[in-house]
């Protein structure tokens, strides 16, 4: 079992929405160095390891500067999230840059900011040689087909868009070595939120495997392999969480069994982990306005799908929890539903929660990665506020709630 706790009590919270109205997004500054140093430590073994925090999980600087105090970079996919990663002190080869289909500014930024360039397709090294020049570094995207099953939310690699063939991959080491690039790489994403502590090993073995062919082949010595993100968050109380240690040590066994024996003992390994790092640190708090019975039973939050929109887009579970109500018995049914005129707008199906009443605060627990960073404004919706609840017990506004100004702001109302 795995227990959700929400880390304030119910007294506080309501102190806080005096100043700052639900809903809101907030976020656990200990659980998020907690995780950083869990990481860290898991692969203390390795030459050199650093976390790469993809920075669309949840993209506020307050955030990514918490990641750099522990030693963290970043991932990026996109001009603004470079931008992102440099306005919160992080530079150089701590940003790696992971997009696909890239337009030629992305690169140029990454080339300025003296990132890591990780290419997704054998004809970027003509496209960025071209628009921006070839970088020190060079990384390739390696996608290992019918190697790997992959699930919902990141697709079959076979059907992926990402990434290079094993064919390709070697051709790409060759052309860029060909052109002059002499420091290397190697990447790889195919799983998300895999709560199968043997995903990762797998995962290890067919990188370490690759990084030693190329090796042999084309005489490349690797400065890192990126083994991706996708640890998951046991959304259910009843899911196990991926056992790091384990996963650590067991990637540990297949560096030295693969690695060693072609001299890539240097090798340093990252991770590009997003929703591990703040998923399980962050909360969507909302409150119950409306309750409805019709066919089923409803409870109305003044929160919607633009708030959160896992539930929506992947049939995500999010637990969810009563402030002061925590105790009481979960004998009532609901769909826990928002007001977006949409009729997949919920965040909970028949789920079992104790008798709500108009005006409880609902908390909505493991939202802190992929939810405030998807949201929209379908229906003339706003994207709520967005809090940090430091260290020290003190709440931080990180990023206001949008109002009405802001959403016709690039609007033109001229005749």
């Amino acid at each position: 079992m795995n227990e959700k706790i929400f880390p304030i009590s119910k007294d506080k919270l309501e102190e806080i929405i005096k100043k700052y109205p639900t809903p809101f997004h907030i976020y656990d500054e200990k659980k998020i160095r907690q995780n950083l140093r869990a990481l860290k430590d898991a692969f203390s073994w390795a030459p050199a390891f650093k976390e790469h925090y993809a920075v669309k999980a949840a993209p506020n600087p307050y955030l990514l500067k918490i990641v750099k105090e522990e030693g963290g970079g970043t991932d990026c996919s996109s001009l603004p999230e470079l931008v992102l990663s440099e306005r919160a002190g992080i530079v150089g080869e701590d940003i790696m840059l992971t997009s696909n289909d890239t337009p030629a500014d992305e690169f140029q930024k990454a080339i300025s900011l003296g990132a890591v360039i990780n290419l997704d397709d054998i004809t970027h090294i003509e496209y960025l040689e071209k628009n921006a020049g070839l970088p020190k570094i060079l990384s390739f995207r390696y996608n290992p087909g019918d190697q790997v099953e992959g699930n919902d939310i990141i697709g079959k690699p076979t059907e992926a868009k990402y990434g290079l063939t094993k064919e390709q991959i070697f051709d790409a080491y060759r052309i860029a070595k060909e052109k002059g690039v002499k420091r290397f790489g190697l990447h790889t994403m195919v799983i998300s939120n895999e709560l199968r502590n043997e995903g990762f090993l797998l995962t290890a073995k067919i990188m370490f495997n690759l990084a030693a062919e190329i090796k042999k082949k084309l005489d490349i010595d690797f400065e890192f392999i990126n083994l991706g993100g996708g640890i998951g968050v046991p959304y259910r109380p009843e899911d196990n969480p991926v056992d790091l240690p384990f996963v650590g040590k067991g990637i540990k066994e297949l560096y030295n069994e693969i690695l060693s024996p072609v001299n890539l003992t240097h090798t340093a390994i990252k991770f590009e982990s997003g929703r591990f790092i703040t998923g399980p640190a962050g909360f969507l708090v909302a409150r119950a306005i409306h309750e409805k019975h019709t066919y089923k039973d409803y409870i109305g939050l003044d929160a919607c799908m633009a708030n959160l929109m896992r539930p929506a887009l992947y049939g995500a579970y999010h637990h969810i929890t009563v402030a002061g109500k925590e105790n009481a018995s979960c004998d009532y049914v609901y769909d826990v539903v928002g007001s977006l005129c949409e009729n997949n707008d919920k965040f909970a199906i028949d789920r079992k929660l104790p008798k709500i009443d108009v005006g409880d605060l609902i908390i909505i627990h493991d939202a802190g990665a992929h939810g405030h960073a998807m949201g929209f404004n379908y229906n003339g919706k706003l994207r709520s506020a967005e809090l940090l609840l430091k260290e020290n017990g003190e709440v931080k506004l990180i990023r206001r709630a949008e109002t009405m100004d802001d959403y016709f702001a690039t609007l033109n109302f001229d005749e």
